[in-house]
């Protein structure tokens, strides 16, 4: 019976990829994005690739807590063992961070472990954890302030996504005068018809629930398919209040961190549709234990970004409703720059990659290109 493989090496590399318009959501201006990529090397020279994003800055400090307090670690143990690794490593970093950049990047790590499981098993990572589909529903996620006319602006992407096929959409409110946002949703919603989903997303916008129900009494009119983040993401009792007056769901999770955050919003009816974002709660694992735990209460799960990867998530559970899912050409979340060959969505659908692990392939020249440091 051969040996289980061990690790070899794990090298964290920060990256970050500069927008070529400046872009705005309600809370920030965003000019280039970092991601944190890492790559666990066996002992038999297989290597899984994980990743996570670090917002407009923290990249380097992320990568170096990798490389420097992981990866010792790690050398030389077990490389099938992603459950194990996950809570050693959160038991040990307990007093110096339970959220925040250390969740991130424990996050990268697990998911390029499972990567290496997935090669190692030679099967897709969906398969490994379920297998309930092969392909996911995906929706157009757009929307953001930039310059111009912010209605023209709409128009112009959403017939982009219209022409790619997609009927589900989201965009972001928060950031315009009350009026103008609601313009925004109504050409929005004429767009796409009545029919199609329109998710409204305003990024911890709102500081009173007050605020936050004025704003969605003013567009409800117009069926939006949910209300995402409305408040600060610790305000769990404010957006129980908003979740308990509105009619239509409550969707916020992308901010928190691992199951015991989950728990609470769940606890307190926060949420009708949870967000978890495997790049941020902890990786595969723990996004797997949050959606199965939503199940339990018919709680649906609808993934933050990040879509390489959860489209294999999304698959693997029977309580996921769908994918955020950004054309590159857009030029708003632009992992993809970093890939050669990118998800392939058709008709409001992604098939689901055929390679063994997470299907992940890094374009070593982009990665280079854009390196930190």
């Amino acid at each position: 019976m051969p040996s289980s493989p061990t690790i070899r090496s794990v090298v964290a590399i920060p990256v970050a990829v500069p927008l070529k318009v400046p872009t705005r959501i309600a809370t920030r201006e965003v000019l280039a994005r970092e991601f944190v990529l890492v790559e666990v090397t066996t002992d038999d020279g297989i290597v899984g690739v994980g990743y996570t994003y670090t917002g407009t800055t923290g990249g380097r400090l992320c990568a170096t807590f990798i490389n420097e307090y992981f990866a010792p670690r790690l050398v030389g143990g077990p490389a099938l063992a992603p459950e194990k690794i996950w809570a050693q490593l959160f038991q040990e970093h307990l007093l110096i961070g339970r959220r925040g950049f250390l969740l991130r990047a424990l996050s990268a790590l697990d998911i390029a472990i499972w990567d290496v499981v997935g090669k190692v098993a030679d099967q897709p990572l969906y398969r490994l954890l379920g297998g309930f589909r092969d392909a996911v529903p995906a929706y157009a996620s757009g929307g953001y302030y930039r310059a111009g006319d912010p209605l023209e602006n709409i128009e112009r992407e959403f017939a982009t996504y219209l022409k790619l096929g997609f009927t589900d959409f989201k965009i972001k409110v928060g950031g315009a005068p009350l009026d103008v946002d609601v313009e925004r949703v109504r050409v929005a919603r004429e767009m796409i018809g009545p029919r199609s989903r329109l998710g409204l997303d305003a990024n911890n916008a709102w500081r009173t629930v007050s605020e936050a129900l004025r704003f969605a009494r003013a567009v409800e009119k117009y069926d939006p398919w949910w209300l995402e983040e409305p408040l600060l993401p610790d305000d769990i009792d404010g957006h129980a209040q908003i979740a308990a007056a509105l009619e239509w769901p409550v969707a916020t999770g992308e901010i928190h961190s691992s199951r015991w955050d989950f728990r609470a919003l769940i606890e307190k009816k926060a949420a009708d549709i949870l967000q978890p974002d495997a790049g941020v709660l902890g990786g595969v694992g723990e996004w797997m234990r949050v959606a199965h735990a939503a199940a339990t209460f018919d709680i649906p799960v609808a993934p933050h970004w990040h879509a390489d990867i959860h489209v294999h998530l999304v698959a693997a559970v029977p309580n996921a409703l769908t994918v955020e899912y950004f054309s590159v050409d857009e030029d708003i979340y632009n992992f993809e720059w970093l890939l050669l060959d990118g998800l392939k969505p058709k008709d409001g659908m992604i098939p689901l990659p055929d390679r063994a692990g997470n299907g992940i392939l890094l374009d070593r020249a982009a990665v280079e290109r854009f390196r930190v440091g």
